[in-house]
């Protein structure tokens, strides 16, 4: 592999690590951030789905159904976009509702894996009711929940960053088995 090439992947693991603590740092700014970029994904997914219903209502039927719905999508990107506080104050409370429901979903699951004799079914029972528990805690101080969520983001973008600079390691483990 080219030098250059290493020295990008080290580059874009590093401002990826900075990103994170950033991230971590700044929970509003994060936020606001995410807050935006689903706005623009939102609108631009509303536009692809207009494109392709245009090109597909020859042939596939209910492209009136899928109108609507690209129609409704990109409102509400330009919504997200428009209103970017407004999404930014939900997201805590989103993330806090999408924790809850699945953590019970998890909970009730759980009894699937006992009657199939899993010996570990109680693990999982537990797991679903802790993180019930949390998704209630959420959605009462939405505060920690921001903090909480800007925290994953984070470490979800820090970890990509150490992936980055571990995968450096092991180019040098490949490139010394090609030569």
């Amino acid at each position: 592999m080219k030098t250059s090439t290493k020295i990008w992947l080290a580059i874009a693991g590093i401002l990826l690590v900075v990103l994170g603590v950033l991230c971590i740092c700044r929970p509003a700014a994060t936020l606001f951030t995410a807050a935006w970029l689903i706005g623009c994904l939102t609108l631009f997914a509303g536009i692809s789905k207009l494109v392709f219903t245009f090109r597909t209502q020859a042939f596939l039927p209910n492209s009136g159904s899928r109108m609507l719905s690209a129609i409704l999508q990109i409102i509400l990107g330009l919504i997200f976009l428009c209103n970017n506080l407004f999404l930014a104050v939900s997201l805590p409370v989103i993330f806090a509702m999408w924790v809850l429901i699945e953590s019970v979903i998890i909970a009730v699951n759980s009894f699937d894996y006992k009657r199939v004799g899993f010996p570990g079914w109680w693990a999982i029972l537990l797991l679903g009711i802790c993180g019930a528990v949390l998704g209630v805690m959420g959605l009462r101080n939405p505060d920690v929940s921001a903090a909480t969520l800007s925290t994953l983001i984070g470490l979800g973008v820090i970890a990509m960053g150490a992936a980055y600079l571990f995968a450096l390691i092991g180019i040098k483990k490949f490139e010394n088995l090609i030569r």
